[in-house]
């Protein structure tokens, strides 16, 4: 036995071991918001659907990121094989709660399962997928293996591998060769990631672009748009998006130094989580600065200085609305968040120092004018500041983001090309009667 075989062996072992606690688990994290409270048994490998009949293309995504991605992917799919079901999968309440909303009407939704082998087993069971395509950079050991001991094609699908999970992969080459070995494709967002892929032992790898220069523009209510822009015609604004604890207060503390120049600024901050708005709320209170939360249904007023909008899937309204967006989980820690979303829309995108989730496109971005790096806190006031004084770097920028998502376009043909044969194998849809 390899020395991979015998770390997935272990580590099924210690998860059926601490099976029993799963519920226990489950229901903290539903106390917390984490879950979702009619089906949280899903993570359980509980079916809340019958499977339908005919061939099932499984996609799954961790969150809401992936699953935006995956969309205009699943779309293509249904219009080459309209007879084929489809299933998303991802693991967060908010990621659902988006795909409710944007389905295609041949697809359905369930909660990823715990990579418990009797979750993994009752979730397979049920739903038998035809073909399995995972999004971006989850390895589940459990699902794999049973995947690969059910001979059900698994492919790699907008592949990511950060520096930082390489580098922890690589110190694990055997249990890493075991997990990305099973897969029979691994599609790569870039070269560097495809490298990274076949280090740590993809034996069949293509860099196919990156799904997200795909996705569809993100969704606005044009009357909204139009309202804001009225009521805050030539009032300066940016933006600070997906922002993660620790980054409001970094944001508020910009607002007070830039309104020593412009006393009139608005700050616009959509946190990644719109559960923590009741918190941020009173962290910035402290600060003093006058706020307004959208989830109490409160419009901002000509004295309103941070509107935190801490409501669900508005962040089109915000891109199309504030020219200058700050790109969060790039200030402290973490890896930033997607900046093709507001490139896409014409931002002039701003992003710290820690982008390692988005590394390739953040530096691409960059390079052709579409997007500044910033060190610290100063660094980007100045940077805020020039682009505020000057509204030809802002255009520019956003232009330059544009030019560049339509230059990586392609990335869903690529992708398609390449899953088509995988496609074309799948069983034959029944026969309506």
């Amino acid at each position: 036995m390899s020395g991979g075989s015998a770390w997935v062996v272990a580590y099924r072992l210690a998860l059926t071991l601490t099976a029993p606690i799963a519920p226990l688990v489950l229901r903290h994290r539903l106390r917390r918001g984490k879950e979702h409270p009619d089906r949280w048994c899903e993570r359980l490998g509980i079916a809340g659907q019958p499977r339908p009949p005919g061939a099932l293309v499984w996609l799954h995504g961790a969150s809401i990121g992936e699953v935006l991605s995956a969309l205009p992917f699943a779309e293509q799919i249904t219009r080459e094989h309209p007879s084929v079901n489809l299933l998303f999968t991802s693991g967060t309440v908010t990621s659902a709660e988006l795909l409710q909303k944007r389905l295609p009407p041949c697809a359905r939704h369930q909660f990823y399962p715990l990579d418990i082998p009797g979750a993994v087993r009752r979730f397979l069971d049920h739903w038998r997928p035809d073909l399995m395509l995972w999004i971006e950079s989850e390895f589940w050991p459990s699902m794999l293996t049973e995947a690969k001991r059910r001979n059900v094609p698994r492919v790699l699908v907008n592949g990511r591998m950060s520096p930082r999970s390489f580098e922890r992969w690589r110190r694990m080459p055997a249990m890493a060769a075991e997990l990305v070995s099973g897969f029979d494709l691994c599609l790569a967002q870039s070269e560097r990631d495809g490298e990274r892929l076949r280090a740590l032992g993809g034996s069949e790898v293509r860099v196919a672009g990156n799904l997200k220069f795909a996705a569809t523009p993100l969704p606005v209510d044009e009357t909204e748009l139009t309202h804001w822009k009225r009521a805050f015609d030539g009032r300066p604004r940016w933006l600070a998006a997906s922002t993660h604890p620790g980054e409001e207060a970094f944001a508020a503390r910009v607002h007070v130094a830039l309104a020593r120049t412009y006393p009139d600024l608005l700050t616009v901050i959509v946190p990644r989580h719109p559960d923590r708005g009741a918190a941020i709320e009173e962290e910035l209170r402290a600060s003093g600065l006058r706020i307004v939360r959208r989830s109490q249904h409160r419009e901002a007023r000509a004295d309103t200085q941070v509107y935190l909008a801490d409501t669900f899937g508005e962040l089109g309204l915000w891109y199309r609305f504030c020219p200058l967006t700050l790109i969060g989980k790039s200030l402290l820690n973490g890896g930033g968040q997607n900046p093709i979303e507001p490139a896409i829309l014409g931002c002039a995108v701003l992003f710290g120092p820690h982008m390692d989730n988005f590394e390739p496109i953040a530096t691409e971005l960059a390079q052709c004018g579409a997007a500044r790096r910033f060190v610290d806190e100063a660094d980007l006031v100045n940077q805020l500041l020039r682009c505020l004084n000057d509204r030809g770097i802002t255009d520019a920028m956003g232009a330059a983001g544009r030019a560049f998502a339509m230059q990586h376009g392609n990335s869903l043909g690529m992708t398609m090309d390449s899953i088509r044969p995988f496609l074309e194998r799948l069983p034959p849809s029944p026969e309506v009667t």
